[in-house]
């Protein structure tokens, strides 16, 4: 639609202008500082920072029903930058001009209800969120798209140029690091730093195709992470893990896709995801309160961040009695099939307890909360998904996993609706679903498959057969005719079919 067939009242904000006055602002000291340098952490304390619109109230000017139909209106444009997570721009990143905005195609990835028998297995209707339909093909490009988005706006003004950015991954980062660089190349390289055969090939593939300099060190992640953060300290580099808080405005995105998807009614709506760095159930929470606040929301959904068992350092921290004083811990991390979320010192932490903190108390009783679970819920969780037409990634068989902890707890019944986060494609992390079929999973992973959800192919060629068909060596029509019968027939066998 073009503007002058919008309603009068909508049209002078359809398309956003930059405005609000962003800065940084230290969880730790308060401390607040500008934007105009890359930071990811507090000069003067070292903690960990947020984002903060200092003007945001100026978006309680308009009613939140005002907003819920500027924002379903903004959906009708077609307006490139407006087309992804810019679509919340006020929200996001209002500082930025259209002009300077990164779209890819990330964002508004399908809500997906589950069918009838997967619900009933669940014990509750649900539905996926695929964020393995972004462009990388994970959750990442929603926070890659603000980061280099806004770096794109610091080269256009002059105050930045020849931008080196880096990061550390379990391979969905650097996946959606390296494609957004490379679509600013030249003023942007970019290099990554993998563990050592801890990523699957199809996630080490897309880097090294996108132009990266690709870095593989021993250890996991976390070792991965402090060798990055000393390049970052030390040298005039980008940082772009989600210790970068405009990742972590570019993630809020999936809160807002949820609330417009579901017509902003959250009361009796549980969002599920999975914990790796925690920068995604920061950004989930930090985004539905910024709707609530506004009004555009009247209720705040449940929130249930889940992790495995070989990599939970968050749930632990949670398991720990409220009033006793709780103290995080970092944990060396065992084997996951949730390999993304195998992270046992998640840089986010301070911002979740922060954010879980704000988020229960001004929804005025607890709204979030953790689970654990096993390795083997979670390939079992996954395989029935995908066996009930989804595309889940391990961490969407997580997120299941996590939904089933959820009811068995009490913290969500059957009458709510769940959305559940599949964060990549299942493409991504196919390695670890064929090793559930081969029964070949190394000991460390404690998982056995389950001959029911056990999949393999079967090679037909009945052995009476003396001539089959060869690459380049046509057959004889009868002997062609002879072979397809015989085929057919053993299928038809094996499929229990009856003739016509």
């Amino acid at each position: 639609m073009k503007i002058d067939q919008f309603p009068e009242t909508i049209r002078p904000h359809l398309i956003p202008k930059p405005g609000g006055e962003l800065i940084y602002r230290c969880l730790g000291c308060q401390a607040e500082h500008s934007i105009e340098s890359l930071l990811y952490t507090c000069p003067d304390c070292g903690q960990v920072l947020l984002i903060h619109d200092r003007r945001f109230d100026r978006l309680k000017a308009l009613s939140g029903e005002t907003w819920q139909q500027i924002l379903d209106y903004r959906r009708m444009l077609k307006i490139p930058a407006l087309k992804g997570i810019y679509r919340y721009h006020e929200f996001i990143g209002p500082v930025i001009p259209l002009d300077s905005v990164v779209y890819l195609g990330e964002g508004h990835t399908p809500v997906v209800e589950a069918n009838t028998v997967l619900q009933e297995k669940a014990g509750m209707r649900f539905f996926y969120k695929n964020d393995g339909q972004n462009p990388s093909a994970s959750f990442k490009d929603r926070g890659m798209a603000s980061a280099l988005s806004y770096i794109h706006f610091l080269i256009q003004e002059g105050i930045i140029d020849e931008v080196l950015s880096i990061c550390a991954s379990t391979g969905d980062t650097s996946a959606a690091a390296a494609l957004y660089a490379a679509y600013l190349k030249p003023d942007i390289k970019s290099a990554v730093l993998l563990p050592h055969r801890k990523v699957t090939p199809q996630q080490l593939s897309q880097p090294l195709g996108s132009g990266a300099d690709v870095f593989e060190i021993p250890g996991v992640f976390d070792d991965c992470m402090k060798v990055v953060e000393a390049l970052a300290d030390g040298y005039n580099v980008a940082l772009l893990n989600s210790k970068n808080a405009w990742r972590i405005l570019g993630q809020e995105s999936y809160s807002y896709e949820i609330a417009q998807d579901f017509d902003y009614a959250m009361a009796d709506k549980v969002v599920v995801v999975p914990i790796g760095n925690a920068g995604n159930i920061t950004a989930v929470m930090n985004g539905f309160l910024k709707f609530f606040d506004v009004g555009i929301i009247d209720a705040l959904p449940k929130i249930v961040g889940v992790q495995s068992e070989h990599a939970n350092p968050v749930y632990h921290y949670y398991s720990q009695p409220a009033d006793g004083g709780r103290h995080f811990v970092p944990m060396t991390v065992k084997p996951s099939v949730a390999q993304a979320a195998m992270i046992g010192n998640p840089v986010s932490m301070p911002r979740v307890i922060h954010l879980v903190d704000r988020y229960n108390r001004v929804a005025g009783e607890p709204r979030v909360f953790f689970a654990q679970v096993t390795e083997q819920a979670i390939m079992d969780w996954q395989l029935t998904a995908n066996r009930n037409g989804h595309i889940a990634c391990t961490h969407g068989g997580e997120s299941l996993a996590g939904l089933e902890e959820a009811l068995k707890n009490g913290w969500v019944n059957a009458k709510e609706t769940a959305i559940i986060d599949s964060t990549a494609h299942a493409l991504k992390f196919s390695g670890f679903q064929d090793m559930y079929f081969q029964d070949s999973f190394p000991e460390g992973f404690a998982v056995q498959p389950k001959p029911a959800l056990v999949n393999q192919p079967r090679y037909v060629c009945p052995a009476h057969l003396k001539r089959v068909p060869e690459p380049g060596k046509p057959m004889a029509k009868e002997d062609f005719a002879t072979f397809v019968e015989a085929v057919a027939g053993q299928i038809a066998g094996d499929l229990g079919l009856k003739k016509r």
